[in-house]
């Protein structure tokens, strides 16, 4: 099994100097990763945000959860991942995945196509910019993408790449992931573009059973050498367990019971988390986990006590 280590995934701050001081304060934290999403919401834009984080920090990583794959060209995308990447000295993670998020395409006039088309676009990019980044240059033909003698310059400071990290909530996608990537984010299915009364289907524990035998069914041999990644949407530390589970229950449609087996959940007092990282570790192999901006401080006691276990 893989150590635990813990993210923080992060929208921005008022100041450039509140930014790198809450960088700072993750990395003093304990905390292995800040994150930022991709979106065109009220958050920093990513990879300028990352540059300014990597150069505040020391050891703490910056990545991406995730970029979409439609607003950057690969072979700019492979520029970009480069050039930040030799600026946090080999501390980036590369997230990237098809997008979902419906009302990022109405804003930007971005086609929405269906799934199966911007997944085969991601498929293309990653091609290219495996290339440029393993190969040195890209040549490559497809229905997306057409590409001729792309130079990878300048080279990341990680050899042969920096860590690629995929999520999704799909077979095709996770199939992907675990195919190709180091670190596999384990999600609902967001096909409906949108946080809604379709994502309780897809939170519960059988679900997220069946989502690990795609993703173990995909990598093969290779599944030991996979990091597997859980983004959480409901954390709360520090409160009874039994009553958090029951308030959280209706908003899934589910008992309590069944709240207790959803993985995107973590609730209840520092030792009730910490075992259940260790039970979740044990079923599924999560040994990654992400938390938001308003859990940073409150879970510090569990990044504390399980980080490295």
């Amino acid at each position: 099994m893989h150590p635990f280590r813990f993210a923080v995934q992060l929208d921005g701050a008022p100041t450039v100097q509140a930014w790198r001081d809450l960088a700072r304060r993750c990395e003093d934290l304990g905390y292995s990763t800040l994150f930022i999403p991709d979106h065109f919401g009220d958050q920093w834009a990513p990879l300028i945000a990352l540059t300014v984080a990597a150069e505040a920090t020391r050891t703490l990583n910056v990545g991406t959860l995730v970029l979409d794959n439609d607003y950057r060209h690969p072979v700019v995308l492979a520029k970009e991942l480069a050039t930040l990447d030799l600026v946090a000295e080999g501390r980036l993670e590369v997230g990237i995945g098809a997008g979902w998020m419906r009302t990022d395409y109405d804003e930007s006039g971005i086609p929405y196509d269906r799934p199966g088309v911007r997944v085969d676009r991601l498929a293309e990019s990653l091609e290219v910019i495996g290339a440029m980044f393993e190969e040195g240059s890209a040549t490559f033909k497809g229905e997306h993408y057409q590409v001729s003698g792309a130079k990878g310059m300048p080279r990341p400071h990680s050899a042969p790449r920096p860590k690629l990290l995929i999520g999704g909530g799909s077979p095709r996608v996770l199939g992907i992931a675990a195919r190709q990537a180091d670190i596999v984010g384990v999600n609902p299915n967001m096909a409906a573009g949108a946080v809604g009364p379709d994502m309780a289907s897809e939170v519960t524990g059988a679900k997220f059973d069946q989502k690990l035998e795609w993703v173990r069914r995909a990598a093969g041999e290779r599944i030991d050498e996979i990091e597997l990644q859980c983004l959480t949407f409901i954390v709360n530390v520090g409160t009874d367990r039994d009553q958090a589970l029951s308030a959280m229950a209706p908003a899934f449609g589910l008992s309590a019971d069944e709240a207790a087996d959803v993985p995107i959940a973590l609730v209840g007092t520092v030792d009730q988390i910490c075992d259940t990282l260790e039970r979740r570790r044990e079923r599924w192999g999560f040994s990654y986990w992400v938390v938001h901006q308003p859990e940073l401080e409150a879970f510090a006691g569990v990044v504390e006590r399980m980080s490295g276990k």
